[in-house]
């Protein structure tokens, strides 16, 4: 075994031989690297050995190891398990995993509610909807929508729908809602028709278009002519979107195709959507970490995060070359289909194969395509970037740029944000939001000046925090900006420079205003400002930076306001103080909650009795 430091080489040898997770930790304690095993001991310890050294990303990866953690399980199955959901949480830099993954958008169908609506979401709950997805494109999501929308014209309003309402809306008479609020479709005709278009996004479009068809005939038969004609329409346009899904196999297994196209830094993955024997849609995306992992493993990786989320498992995979663990990995995806068999298949020749080269080809096309995007992306960059250092007239490109926005609405729930932006793309992670506290009526200049404060005490906080062995500061306000920028003229300027001159920090950071009257750029220590030509990649820059302040600003002053608002109307209620507010906010969930209940329903919760329950009653109604 190579060297390792005395407290690794006790943690070594205090590992259980059972199975479970292993989290590795750096310097800073961070999480760099999350495996499992079937046996702990054995697993860790192999990272360890000359042999494994010879493998440059292990060999990286021992290099930084400071501390090791691990969670012991009953099964292999739970390992896998865990694993993902580690991975999920703390994104180690040493681990394959799917890039900008956060949330994808997913098609909704509301099954649940007596007439099912279709939305866009990206969270999954177990609410009785059903789920299809993931895309990595809402764009493409909503387009998706608009198709069906002309097949099946299922609801958009709001409406509580009795079926007794006088009239229906616009909708109706361009042919994109069947219109139950008037009764013209009844629950039983409308939810078959929703659940024709779940079986429409699955691909099963041959039992649809039958019925279909038989429906038709008999309304034509019974005189029903305008019903008739309807499903006439809906078929053509079936008709019109599977003619475009190409037939690809005469084997009707619903199968996945997966394959992969890879540069140096990342990975392209292209997954097909086989249903009845067609190509019903495809989708791709990107992997990271992937620098010196092999293909197999990359591919394993994929199938992991990928039907993590999946709405769905088909019961055939096909991939293109053999996969660790597939035994296990076949398991979990059984699991996931609820007892459902699921084939991992790697073909060797015939059409299947072909669809496997097809998926690569199209992988490889799609990996190509965002890097002539990236490449433009980053000229841009530079461009602007460079453009800005000069018209600065700075020595050193601008590397992070920082700006300052206020919102609020006549002088209640005001909000300041603070946008980061790092080589001229922003860096969410580092956004923030600050409530403000100390200032009462509309003052966007002691608003700017009291959020430029608090930033530059976390700051300095910072500072102190670094010096403290094992704590590790707040990389948002640890790092100072080499541009700081408020959005405003002159008046917001003059506070920026005053708070900075008060931490002593003027002559680190470029402190500059940017008035919307004209695009101005009034700069610290500058007699006139800068006009930046009107299409210049710097000024663009600068444009979406303070834009991004703003829309994050009103954002947050929006969710401060509903909050605010919501609580004042419990709070206007004679008898009701903060702690009977937040009781009757937890009983009830909701203030919506809290109006429908009734009396005596009320005057069951804890501090509320018959005469108070009574008055609130009368407030709220």
């Amino acid at each position: 075994m190579l060297s390792a430091s005395p407290e690794i080489k006790a943690l070594l040898e205090s590992l259980p031989l059972k199975p479970g997770c292993y989290l590795m930790r750096d310097t800073n304690d961070r999480v760099i690297y999350i495996g499992k095993a079937v046996n702990l001991r054995s697993r860790v310890r192999s990272y360890f050995h000359s042999s494994a050294q010879q493998d440059r990303k292990t060999r990286k990866l021992v290099s930084r190891i400071a501390d090791l953690d691990w969670i012991v399980v009953g099964s292999e199955l739970e390992a896998l398990i865990l694993e993902m959901n580690l991975i999920k949480k703390y994104k180690p830099h040493f681990n394959v995993r799917l890039k900008d993954d956060k949330r994808y958008p997913y098609i909704k169908v509301h099954w649940a509610d007596p007439f099912p609506k279709i939305t866009v979401t990206r969270n999954m709950v177990k609410d009785g909807s059903r789920y299809f997805g993931p895309y990595t494109s809402v764009w493409a999501v909503h387009k998706t929508l608009d198709v069906l929308r002309h097949i099946f014209p299922y609801l958009t309003c709001d409406r509580t729908i009795t079926g007794n309402d006088t009239r229906a809306c616009l909708y109706l008479d361009i042919k994109l809602c069947t219109a139950p609020c008037i009764g013209k479709i009844d629950q039983e005709t409308y939810r078959q028709m929703i659940d024709d278009l779940g079986q429409f996004l699955k691909g099963r479009t041959e039992p649809i278009t039958s019925r279909l068809q038989v429906d038709m005939q008999t309304a034509s038969e019974d005189m029903r002519f305008e019903q008739a004609a309807t499903i006439r329409d809906q078929l053509k346009a079936i008709e019109n979107v599977v003619e475009k899904q190409k037939v690809v196999s005469s084997d009707y297994v619903d199968s996945d195709v997966i394959a992969m196209a890879r540069d140096e830094s990342e990975a392209c993955v292209q997954v097909f959507f086989i249903r009845s024997g067609k190509l019903i849609g495809r989708e791709y995306f990107l992997m990271e970490g992937t620098e010196d992992a092999k293909d197999p493993d990359v591919i394993k990786e994929f199938i992991k995060q990928f039907y993590d989320k999946a709405a769905s498992v088909p019961p055939q995979v096909l991939l293109p070359n053999e996969i660790e663990e597939a035994n296990i990995i076949k398991k979990w995806l059984e699991k996931r289909r609820e007892g459902g068999k699921v084939e991992i298949k790697i073909p060797r020749r015939g059409k299947k194969k072909d669809l496997i080269r097809m998926a690569a080809e199209n992988a490889a096309e799609t990996l190509s395509a965002l890097q002539l995007r990236w490449e433009a992306d980053r000229h841009r960059q530079t461009q602007s970037l460079a453009e800005l250092q000069e018209a600065l007239k700075l020595e050193a490109p601008l590397n992070r740029i920082e700006c300052y926005d206020i919102s609020n609405t006549q002088g209640t729930a005001a909000v300041g944000s603070m946008v980061v932006f790092e080589q001229g793309v922003p860096t969410k992670k580092h956004y923030r939001r600050f409530n403000i506290k100390t200032v009462s009526g509309s003052d966007d200049f002691a608003s700017m000046e009291e959020v430029l404060k608090r930033r530059f005490n976390r700051w300095q906080a910072a500072q102190e925090l670094a010096k403290t062995p094992g704590k590790k500061p707040d990389e948002s306000f640890s790092r100072l900006p080499d541009l700081l920028i408020v959005d405003g003229g002159k008046g917001q300027l003059s506070r920026a420079v005053a708070v900075l001159e008060a931490f002593d920090l003027l002559s680190k950071i470029m402190v500059a205003g940017l008035a919307k009257r004209n695009e101005e750029l009034f700069v610290h220590g500058r007699k006139r400002s800068i006009l930046l030509p009107r299409k210049s990649q710097g000024l663009f820059l600068l444009q979406r930076i303070r834009d991004e302040a703003h829309r994050f600003a009103i954002t947050a002053h929006r969710r401060r306001r509903i909050k605010t608002g919501l609580a004042s109307r419990l709070d206007s209620i004679p008898g009701i103080g903060p702690a009977r507010r937040r009781i009757l906010l937890t009983e009830f969930g909701s203030i919506k909650k809290i109006e429908q209940a009734s009396i005596e329903e009320l005057a069951t919760v804890q501090g509320i009795d018959q005469g108070l329950a009574y008055t609130i009653k009368e407030y709220l109604d």
